[in-house]
């Protein structure tokens, strides 16, 4: 069998096998200073070994190793104990130092994951409202991580997609407890700078990504004249702005969104009243009390933007001149 070359380190060779042990020894380091503790609280190998549940020569061969490690003497040994030796005494304050900063990580580790969860589920449009407006949702000091999700076909609360939803229908039946929130509006929308043209094509969303009554009502209207459509609500405003024709939009969207102007009025048949649904047990837990009071306060400081009555911009206004 042919035997591995060795290798040149600044005139010195290592075998392959040792730098394998060194990479070993390496990984073992902190399990060995934490047993090095153990040994230096305990005065000895006895008590170590009682605290560690490893054995007394285990021990006393790691603290061999160790000491060759450090290339210090580490402890005076007698029938009596191992008593630290002065190298010994000032390993032991780093490590001392080592174990309160891992203990800290730890806790910090710990306190996040036990921090609870309130999920915010709602179609395309409302969870990037949402998400746009997190800082007003949840501030610095709360003690709750937030979950934004967006479900197209709405949140489903029999199987707790969500703590808290948007939904445009009140829920009929279930655990759950619902509170009115604003008007949602929809309007048709162009690219701003494209007149106005009866024979302009239509853009929308597919039939089969269509869930909200404002996603079908091109193609209930309008199916002929359709020349473009996506399966992402949130592609639906940029094909428009692009010139790819004119489609329908809720104002909250499409009175924001750069490039785009208002084609007539509200459709009164498309607007219809949010709210904001929980289960019944879900929204007597603190933080999930407090993420529905500030989405209602969010919503209603927003009122006229949902029910499509804020002024239009200036570039909007300009376009129907």
């Amino acid at each position: 069998m042919r035997r591995r070359k060795p290798l040149f380190i600044h005139e010195r060779w290592i075998d392959h096998r040792w730098i394998h042990k060194v990479h070993e020894m390496t990984d073992a380091a902190w399990d060995d200073l934490k047993l090095f503790l153990h040994v230096a609280s305990e005065g000895g190998l006895s008590g170590a070994a009682a605290r560690t549940k490893l054995s007394a020569p285990t021990i006393g061969r790691r603290m061999l190793a160790l000491e060759r490690t450090t290339g210090r003497t580490l402890f005076v040994r007698s029938q009596q104990g191992y008593r630290l030796a002065p190298d010994g005494e000032t390993l032991l304050e780093h490590v001392r130092a080592m174990q309160k900063t891992a203990d800290g990580i730890a806790d910090w580790k710990t306190q996040a994951f036990a921090m609870p969860i309130v999920s915010i589920g709602a179609d395309a449009w409302l969870a990037g409202f949402v998400g746009e407006h997190t800082s007003e949702i949840r501030s610095r000091d709360d003690r709750f991580r937030l979950c934004c999700m967006s479900l197209q076909k709405g949140v489903d609360f029999t199987y707790r997609e969500a703590d808290v939803g948007m939904v445009s229908r009140r829920p009929e039946s279930g655990n759950v407890a619902a509170r009115r929130s604003v008007a949602v509006a929809h309007s048709i929308y162009r690219a701003i700078d494209l007149a106005e043209d009866g024979t302009m094509p239509w853009v929308s969303v597919g039939t089969e990504s269509s869930h909200l009554p404002a996603e079908k009502w091109v193609f209930q209207h309008h199916e002929a004249q359709i020349r473009t459509w996506t399966n992402s609500p949130e592609i639906l405003p940029r094909l428009i702005a692009a010139g790819n024709g004119r489609g329908v939009l809720p104002c909250f969207i499409g009175d924001e969104f750069p490039g785009l102007a208002r084609e007539g009025g509200i459709i009164p048949e498309l607007t219809h009243t949010m709210w904001i649904v929980a289960n019944d047990d879900d929204r007597h837990r603190p933080e999930v009390r407090q993420v529905i009071e500030r989405l209602d306060a969010l919503f209603k400081g927003q009122e006229k933007r949902f029910s499509g009555d804020r002024a239009q911009s200036a570039s909007s206004r300009l376009a129907y001149r």
